[in-house]
């Protein structure tokens, strides 16, 4: 038996201020590093012991993941930062304030943008290396993708298209250290994990749609070496 462990980051600052987030390099709230830390201590306590650690090239997995292992006492687990995990890209809507998006191009449009999983939101005009939202300058597509090959960043993403992204990673990389008897843990954002999920679980388009994936909540696949699934759980931590 293997496991495997997907966690969405703590809470954003973005989060906490009901903005689209995306792309655009936010940091955790502090109820985000609470959650990363409980989070930590719950897989402590599960006994579970990781080979090797993955999260997205955005700060607010980063800060989740080293908070995470420091409470788990493994700190010195290898880990691997990759743009292949990102958050998907909201298009025009990322910085936004989701109700005010809701207010501007109503709750039905705004909710199938959100949650479709082929319906694109209308693409951003440009790749910005910075954004200033009530004056204060977020990091987005800087010199941490200057290696992504060209064509590949993104300017609008749904569902399908984050999945298309994800896939090289499981296929290439996490399902054969898997295969191979290696626990992981893999820190990402709601869309990436809702990518895993479907690779890992099989499911129908219209089911992954309906998958909610929570913030800081360790979600612990037992896998055979064939990689189905013997057992699902998510771990139990404070709100």
């Amino acid at each position: 038996m293997v496991q495997l462990v997907l966690m969405r980051h703590g809470q954003s600052e973005w989060n906490a201020a009901n903005r689209f987030n995306g792309w655009i390099d936010t940091r955790l709230s502090a109820i985000g590093i609470a959650q990363a830390q409980a989070a930590g201590a719950a897989i402590a306590a599960a006994d579970i012991e990781f080979s090797a650690s993955y999260s997205s090239a955005l700060t607010r997995t980063i800060m989740t993941l080293n908070e995470l292992l420091l409470a788990a006492n493994q700190a010195y687990v290898s880990q691997v930062k990759t743009w292949r995990l990102n958050e998907r890209h909201y298009g025009i809507l990322q910085g936004e304030n989701k109700d005010e998006m809701k207010a501007k191009y109503g709750a039905d449009q705004v909710q199938l943008w959100r949650r479709s999983y082929d319906v694109l939101p209308p693409a951003a005009p440009s790749y910005q290396p910075a954004v200033t939202i009530d004056g204060k300058t977020y990091p987005a597509f800087d010199r941490r993708y200057n290696q992504v090959p060209y064509g590949q960043l993104p300017l609008t993403e749904n569902i399908r298209t984050t999945l298309d992204r994800v896939r090289p990673l499981w296929e290439g990389e996490l399902a054969p250290q898997l295969r191979a008897g290696r626990n992981l843990l893999i820190v990402a954002h709601g869309t990436s994990i809702r990518a895993l999920t479907k690779l890992i679980e099989g499911l129908t388009p219209q089911e992954i749609t309906q998958v909610e994936i929570a913030n800081g909540k360790p979600i612990v696949y037992n896998l055979d070496a064939e990689l189905n699934i013997l057992k699902k759980e998510t771990l139990a931590v404070p709100d």
